[in-house]
């Protein structure tokens, strides 16, 4: 039996390698019981380009972490990390893995001080300008957990675009200087020659609309309605002007509102691309080599809903699982909003802690213990070890692959 568990991490409560850590724990402790001595088990932390992005892939690539300090949302200084690895056939040098959250994310902003109208990236790009001055030639930007609706003006800035006003000034960093734009030079900014970006996204929202950057994440990052208002209409102010001075159209793309249109602004300024996230980090990671041979990969995330199946970990995962024949299954925190439509035709069983637990409360408490008592839920419900097949009979799982229903295992 060969297992492998390749979850995201719960935020707020665990890393995605402690999560994988429980649930191996939890099969080793019922596999005596199933008398299985043999049974294989991978642990394979993921991400989608947020939180724990550099863990993940420090944890299956050699590599090394770098650490600089850069500005915040609020131009104070903070010590951001990102990762540096070398990929055979890759680029022609180093690799890095940045995480924006790490200079520009909403944790280092107290919650009574967030307001994007003047939050900035201006530290993301010093941590990428690090990054090329580290050797990096192909620089992957993870855009999750930003505090930030400035389309990247801010991470622009620091790699010497000039965003000027009528008076050919520097117009203020944030969002709300986007009110003041009037023309982008780009005469200063970095060589872009043999350099590669790619920002890792886990959402296709556009750049502008009832769901992009401003009305979406505005309020998440602490925007009142007026300041959505301020901020979708000098988002669609950025996205002329790039379109006039730097030839680009990021209104359509989708992603380009990920990160408070930071996904807008690495196409635009840096001549990037925007890909799924999971997508990046399962290749990185050589999750398909790992799973290939396998009998059951279990992923999961702190919440499982309709977002799930929009670019999400778990789902990557389970695509990855699909390609080779390989049933997956899903351990959640909790469920919400749509989580059976997101589920279905790609998860067998879905488990959420907080049904296991009976409360939130107490899943958020003892997160680690759950997730093993999750494991025993699902063997419990289907306990023959040698693979998918009850004697010939289709047994729980096989009648939901049947139907394309997941059983949800409350």
């Amino acid at each position: 039996m060969k297992i492998v568990i390749a979850p995201d991490s719960f935020k707020g409560t665990l890393s995605a390698a402690e999560v994988a850590r429980a649930i191996a724990e939890g099969i080793r402790a019922i596999r005596p019981l199933a008398g299985q001595a043999d049974w294989e088990l991978i642990e394979v932390p993921v991400a989608d380009g947020g939180e724990g992005t550099i863990e993940a892939v420090l944890a299956a690539v050699p590599g090394r972490r770098v650490s600089a300090t850069v500005k915040s949302p609020l131009l104070t200084e903070v010590k951001a990390d990102y990762a540096v690895f070398r990929l055979p056939g890759r680029g022609d040098g180093r690799t890095a893995v940045v995480e924006m959250a790490q200079a520009s994310g909403l944790t280092l902003v107290p919650e009574k001080k967030r307001n994007p109208l003047f939050t900035t990236t201006f530290g993301t790009g010093q941590l990428v300008l690090h990054a090329i001055k580290e050797g990096c030639r192909e620089i992957l930007i993870g855009m999750g957990g930003s505090a930030t609706v400035d389309g990247g003006a801010g991470m622009a800035a620091a790699l010497g675009v000039r965003l000027l006003d009528e008076k050919g000034k520097d117009i203020p960093l944030g969002g709300a200087g986007l009110t003041r734009l009037y023309r982008i030079d780009l005469s200063r900014r970095i060589s872009l020659s043999r350099l590669w970006f790619i920002a890792l996204s886990d959402v296709t929202n556009p750049l502008l609309g009832e769901n992009g950057a401003a009305k979406v994440f505005g309020p998440q990052k602490g925007a009142t309605p007026r300041m959505v208002e301020v901020l979708e209409k000098n988002l669609a102010r950025l996205a002329r002007i790039i379109k006039r001075d730097v030839g680009v159209d990021v209104c359509e793309i989708p992603g380009a509102g990920a990160a408070g249109g930071l996904g807008a602004g690495i196409v635009a300024f840096l001549d990037g691309k925007i890909t799924p996230g999971i997508e990046a980090v399962v290749e990185l990671v050589g999750l398909k080599e790992k799973i290939r041979g396998a009998d059951l990969v279990i992923t999961g995330e702190g919440k499982f809903d309709l977002q799930t199946a929009r670019g999400k970990a778990p789902m990557g995962v389970a695509k990855a699982a699909a390609e080779l024949g390989v049933p997956t299954i899903a351990i959640c925190g909790s469920f919400g909003e749509g989580y059976a439509e997101a589920a279905k035709d790609h998860f067998l069983a879905v488990v959420s802690l907080e049904e296991v637990a009976g409360s939130k409360e107490e899943a958020m408490l003892r997160p680690k213990e759950f997730l093993r008592k999750a494991v025993a839920r699902f063997f419990a419900h289907y306990p023959v070890p040698g693979g998918f097949s009850m004697g010939g009979t289709l047994g729980p799982f096989e009648m939901a692959r049947a139907r394309h229903r997941p059983v949800r295992l409350a």
